[in-house]
């Protein structure tokens, strides 16, 4: 049987010029590794204009680059299902999904199936000549909020260009520990721990990762905040609000031990926690329409349970104010 192959148009940005080509096409295109992306170069597929090129030709930026992916079997072996989806945009170019807490984005060791790209395949099986059904991004699986999915190889391009081109805006809602006195920005570089490959880690060989906060509400012990991603590394918004001390609410991997504010009520001792996921939605999605160009922006109201946690502490954050004599 011949090979099949997806071809995929991509432009070089400034913060790749300098960088080998096999390096800078890994960084464009995470889903697949430097190894499989010089092969690909080494058997042509990978063309700088009209012309071929080599792993190690340095990349400058605004090159055109055309890359011939070969479409592997892992990829086509997983299957459509039918799951139900919240579409809060849907043409012929572009989805936009509110994903639930709790929904795994692609399969993968212990999740093979009931994921999201399976619900999208259920929902189109023509996203299958996409790669990852055309997912563009991704969520954690107890991150709630907004995905963009590309429905054809122009829209994948494009929405990859801009995403690269830090020009889509995400800004997700989160809840975290600790009492913040103003925003600011974390700038530091994320690579993979090297102790826990389950976990991402501050290091200096990291890819660059900037993540912008600001403080919407102030609780006796918690701080409620806007975050703008810059870049969108693996558990970038979870890991930065952790380095800096103030991990988010509900977080099993980088929340550090369970704290309660003084004086907490049985109430908001119960909900915390009860809170078994990290408090992070991502409620803002905004980039251009591949095909009509216009501004797209959709936004995503919190769910259930992150609304009942901040009631929560909204109410004994009022109940502080107005001392013992306030009544429930």
């Amino acid at each position: 049987m011949s090979a099949e192959f997806q071809s995929i148009d991509l432009q070089i940005p400034f913060e790749l010029a300098g960088q080998r080509l096999d390096v800078a096409l890994a960084r464009m295109l995470p889903d697949h590794s430097r190894t499989r992306i010089k092969g690909w170069i080494e058997a042509g597929q990978v063309l700088v204009g009209s012309l071929p090129c080599k792993p190690r030709d340095v990349v400058e930026t605004g090159w055109r680059i055309n890359v011939r992916m070969t479409v592997d079997e892992p990829q086509t072996e997983v299957l459509g299902e039918s799951i139900p989806l919240t579409l809060l945009h849907e043409d012929k170019d572009v989805l936009v999904i509110d994903k639930p807490v709790g929904m795994v984005v692609h399969p993968g060791a212990g999740n093979p199936t009931h994921t999201l790209q399976n619900a999208l395949l259920g929902l189109d099986p023509s996203l299958a000549s996409l790669p990852r059904a055309g997912i563009i991004h991704r969520l954690d699986k107890d991150t709630s909020g907004l995905l963009v999915v590309a429905r054809n190889p122009k829209a994948h391009t494009s929405l990859t260009r801009q995403l690269m081109a830090r020009t889509v805006s995400r800004e997700y809602l989160a809840v975290c520990v600790g009492v913040m006195t103003s925003g600011g920005t974390v700038d530091e570089p994320i690579g993979r721990h090297r102790g826990d490959r389950l976990k991402m880690a501050i290091r200096g060989d990291g890819r660059p990762a900037v993540t912008h906060y600001r403080v919407l509400e102030r609780f006796r012990g918690h701080s409620y905040l806007n975050v703008k991603l810059e870049t969108g590394r693996t558990h970038q918004i979870r890991l930065h609000l952790s380095h800096i001390r103030y991990p988010i609410v509900g977080d099993q991997v980088y929340g550090g031990r369970f704290a309660l504010p003084r004086g907490a009520t049985s109430e908001l001792i119960e909900v915390l926690r009860g809170f078994k996921r990290q408090a992070l939605h991502a409620t803002t999605l905004a980039f251009d329409h591949p095909k009509t160009g216009k501004l797209l922006s959709l936004h995503s109201p919190i769910p259930t349970d992150y609304g009942a946690l901040l009631a929560v502490l909204r109410e004994d954050a009022i109940d502080a104010e107005q001392g013992p004599a306030h009544g429930r």
